[in-house]
């Protein structure tokens, strides 16, 4: 998979706000589907098609542990793209920069 479409993968799994909160919650430490259906007033069904999505995007993954399949954030999958994100927010903060520059330069014409 190459890394555009990684990052397309990782912004649309994160755009749904259930998705969101169960990032945040996983931030915490690793949780069961069970764990993490009690946070939602949503069927467990719907909670794990919500975890499939952030699977399949590469956000979370799932071991087994006993008869347990505890969910762990893939931290790596975050991390890249709030590297992009940075690396975006940096140029456009170079962009603002020179504009101010010259919107400086034009006042005091």
């Amino acid at each position: 998979m190459t890394a555009q479409l990684e990052l397309v993968e990782t912004f649309a799994a994160l755009g749904d706000p259930v998705r969101q909160l169960i990032v945040e919650r996983l931030a915490e430490g690793d949780a069961t589907v069970n764990e993490l259906a009690a946070l939602f007033p949503i069927s467990l069904q719907a909670v794990s098609r919500h975890i499939k999505v952030l699977e399949a995007a590469g956000v979370v993954s799932r071991s087994r542990v006993a008869q347990s399949r505890p969910v762990h954030l893939e931290a790596a999958s975050l991390i890249r793209t709030a590297d992009w994100l940075e690396a975006h927010r940096l140029r456009l903060e170079s962009r603002y920069e020179r504009l101010d520059a010259v919107l400086e330069e034009l006042k005091e014409s």
